[in-house]
């Protein structure tokens, strides 16, 4: 009995210990059926980290430490008040007081976009006040701390965004004509289209800011048929996978297809909150053979909370102990 549990003890271990560094979530919350919110964290599982739009980490993962799944904060646009530094005193406050071991920072989401289509609809000259109120203050006390330049849309008005928010900022910050420039540590791009579209966005971008490292933290193929949807997700996947430039990336597809903006057939889980084949290729597992238009909606995934690595490595350590191998 202890050597089937040391065994299956292990297994969890060498699963998490084999995820895929790139690899991350998008945490889009389902108030109805909360629980979904663990199918992406339970083993196997290639995910590392996750970002959910927010400065403070999502509570049903609290859980998790950094170590074991990285929550990324982001600001995600622009207070009512252009000097209010709420974001900066709460970043201060996880890492000061709460001890969270904050490394990597997302900005903006999505600032040259219209708010109905999720975007944050900023001036590149009222982002730029917000990040010298902000962003520049938590690189001045965390030198560690590396942040994302602001995630524009996929549309050619994305990268114009971008120059004009960074000429502002350099503006701001510039003193007695000595020109300065606000710094970032690494890109992040949307992309809603095919691969070779995203192929030639993410070269753009790459021009643009060479030397660059990059996160592709929104992507998908959207409103496609489910053959054209899977084969999109296995080429960007290898794609992004090789590159070394790519650190990170996270597709958008954490929910149930009847819940999809972006199309069921781009969802990870089908209506009944079962793993596509797609959900499961994310996660590092086998096709299911589920088709995200099946199920009939209003049921519960069944997906549980399950230990830390931490806590099953007390686990093991437990069971070896108790094992006499003379």
């Amino acid at each position: 009995m202890f050597t089937r549990a040391i065994a299956a003890a292990a297994a969890l271990l060498v699963t998490s210990a084999s995820a895929n560094s790139k690899r991350g979530l998008v945490f889009t919350p389902n108030s109805t059926f909360p629980h979904d919110a663990y199918i992406w964290t339970a083993p196997p599982t290639d995910l590392t980290w996750y970002y959910n739009y927010n400065p403070l980490p999502s509570q049903i993962y609290s859980n998790l430490s950094q170590s074991d799944f990285e929550f990324v904060p982001m600001l995600w646009g622009a207070p009512s008040d252009i000097n209010d530094k709420s974001f900066y005193n709460t970043i201060k406050t996880l890492i000061d007081e709460r001890h969270v071991n904050i490394t990597h920072i997302l900005t903006f989401n999505e600032p040259d976009g219209p708010g109905e289509y999720g975007g944050s609809d900023i001036d590149p000259e009222v982002a730029a006040q917000v990040w010298v109120n902000n962003i520049v203050p938590l690189q001045e006390d965390y030198k560690a701390l590396r942040v994302g330049l602001p995630a524009c849309t996929g549309a050619p008005a994305g990268l114009e965004w971008s120059k004009k928010f960074l000429e502002a900022c350099s503006g701001l910050i510039s003193e007695d004509k000595k020109t300065k420039n606000c710094t970032f540590d690494f890109v992040p791009i949307h992309w809603y289209g095919n691969f070779e579209g995203l192929a030639s966005h993410m070269g753009e971008y790459s021009a643009a800011f060479p030397n660059k490292s990059m996160w592709v933290t929104e992507y998908n193929l959207a409103n496609a048929n489910l053959q054209e949807t899977q084969a999109f997700y296995k080429t960007s996947a290898e794609y992004l996978d090789r590159l070394d430039f790519v650190e990170r990336y996270s597709l958008f597809g954490a929910f149930r297809a009847d819940v999809s903006n972006v199309g069921p057939n781009a969802a990870m889980l089908n209506r009944d909150g079962e793993l596509t084949d797609i959900g499961a290729w994310y996660l590092g597992r086998q096709a299911t053979g589920v088709d995200p238009n099946s199920g009939k909606g209003g049921k519960d995934s069944g997906a549980v909370r399950v230990p830390t690595p931490g806590l099953l490595t007390l686990l093991l350590v437990s069971l070896l102990g108790l094992v006499n191998f003379a």
